[in-house]
């Protein structure tokens, strides 16, 4: 008996909807089962009634087919409920299984009049409204798949290449990017002032200093490197932006890696490439997320994910000069005039990436005054030695650079971009002791699965999305 089998892999848990159809004998035999889950549709007729139950373990899940007499009246949609029967090779259309069932009981019911998840299609809005319940579709269902799909695969291609998973803080002192977009934190009761403090203003800091959420984990990564040599994580991230995009969040995820022993931007370009090949030919829920969505958006996905096929590389110059040629040669041009020395704006990120070279760009070598202290000066006394990844429909992906290991570089940078040096006087001191030319990068995990599912807004590829003047739970 297959419940028999899988007891004596692990006693711990019953198999799920997937376990059982992916590990079905091929004789085609009826297997007695006892399933859990929830109610996706339902359909009476006279003498048979039709079921769909799912676990949420994969996006198919499974017909029951129940005798009319035998169909409990509040057998309804959403309700949850443990039944038992034969699965069996299914005679019917839509599925190679299914399940005929001797008993059912009803474990939660659902009032299918009040109950907000319908079958047809909802409002994103109206999702987004209802973030507590939005993971029962089918979509959001699958997005989750995806993300669990997608953390797996990178996990595996680091273990490969032999980096440690290591856990940063999500209170911080400082701010990373030194651009201010940072949440402060505080107790929320009073603490009462202390008689010994002659510092007024630290009297109210829980930490005797400012405290913030994290904007990027990248300095202590740098920390564990000089140990380490090679770490990541996927952490949290905040930033106090109030940007309206698709591309933004107030929380969101950040996978950040960081090594030591690395002399060129480009040995840092050819991990991420690597690293996002592996994980695009993960393509678990790709029928169902694809189902409805733009044909040659996902041709440029699938040929981005060709190996033997290296993404295109061009410096930052040389990319202002084709923005330049463009706007100088078109009706329309753009709304932002690129010029040297300028940020790129989300516009020409996409004609970069989209209509300039149809598929992942990596833009190099910006120059010093667009990019925060940290970065490695060039011998050009410009630029840093640095790179953003552009991809097609989403822009920016990945940014990264050789960190700056000179000391004095460092020392001199912080005090160009106005930053209290005694507030990163920790990260100076890692220059003094066996400093190590390093490097690393950071990639925005829910951008990356807008990228893969064809979810255009980032704020459904999260389950609880946060952003300016929106958190409901």
């Amino acid at each position: 008996m297959l419940l028999r089998r899988f007891a004596t892999a692990s006693t711990s848990l019953p198999p799920t909807i997937r376990q059982l159809l992916s590990s079905l004998p091929p004789t085609g035999q009826a297997i007695e089962v006892q399933l859990s889950g929830w109610i996706k549709s339902v359909r009476r007729q006279k003498n048979v009634t039709f079921a769909v139950i799912n676990d949420g373990s994969c996006a198919s899940g499974l017909q029951a087919v129940l005798k009319s007499d035998a169909t409990p009246h509040n057998l309804t949609n959403g309700a949850s409920v443990r039944i038992c029967g034969n699965l069996v090779q299914s005679m019917g259309r839509g599925q190679s299984y299914e399940l005929q069932v001797e008993a059912v009981d009803i474990l939660g019911e659902c009032n299918p009049e009040a109950y907000p998840i319908q079958k047809q299609a909802l409002p994103v809005e109206f999702l987004r409204d209802n973030a507590h319940l939005r993971a029962r579709t089918d979509i959001n269902a699958a997005m989750l798949r995806l993300r669990d799909s997608v953390l797996r695969m990178l996990h595996s291609y680091y273990e490969a290449q032999d980096f440690h998973y290591v856990h940063t803080p999500i209170l911080t002192s400082n701010d990373c990017e030194g651009g201010g977009e940072t949440f402060r934190v505080s107790p929320t009761s009073s603490v009462p002032p202390s008689k010994q403090s002659p510092d007024p203003s630290a009297q109210a800091e829980f930490f005797s200093q400012p405290a913030y959420l994290t904007v990027s984990s990248q300095l202590h990564l740098e920390a564990l490197a000089a140990s380490l040599s090679r770490v990541y994580t996927l952490s949290p991230c905040f930033r106090a932006e109030r940007s309206q995009t698709n591309r933004h969040l107030a929380e969101f995820w950040m996978l950040e890696a960081e090594w030591a022993f690395i002399n060129h931007v480009g040995d840092i370009c050819d991990v991420v490439e690597e690293s996002l090949k592996h994980v695009l030919q993960c393509r678990s829920e790709q029928a169902l997320l694809w189902k409805d969505g733009d044909e040659a958006k996902l041709k440029s996905l699938e040929d981005a994910s060709r190996p033997g096929i290296p993404w295109t590389r061009i410096s930052y110059t040389d990319a202002v000069n084709e923005l330049q040629n463009y706007h100088a040669s078109s009706r329309v041009g753009f709304e932002f005039e690129p010029a040297w020395g300028k940020a790129l704006q989300s516009e020409h990120e996409r004609w970069v990436s989209e209509r300039l070279v149809g598929g992942p760009v990596f833009v190099t070598d910006y120059p010093t005054s667009l990019k925060p202290f940290y970065m490695r000066a060039n011998d050009d006394g410009q630029t840093v030695a640095c790179f953003d990844l552009l991809v097609p429909s989403i822009g920016e992906l990945v940014g990264g650079s050789l960190r700056e290991e000179r000391s004095s570089h460092l020392v001199e940078a912080i005090r160009r971009h106005g930053l209290k040096e005694e507030e990163y006087g920790w990260y100076v001191d890692l220059r003094k002791y066996g400093s190590a030319p390093h490097g690393g990068y950071g990639l925005g995990f829910e951008r990356l699965i807008s990228w893969m599912s064809g979810i255009e807004n980032v704020r459904e590829c999260i389950a609880m999305p946060r952003w300016a003047k929106r958190m409901l739970l």
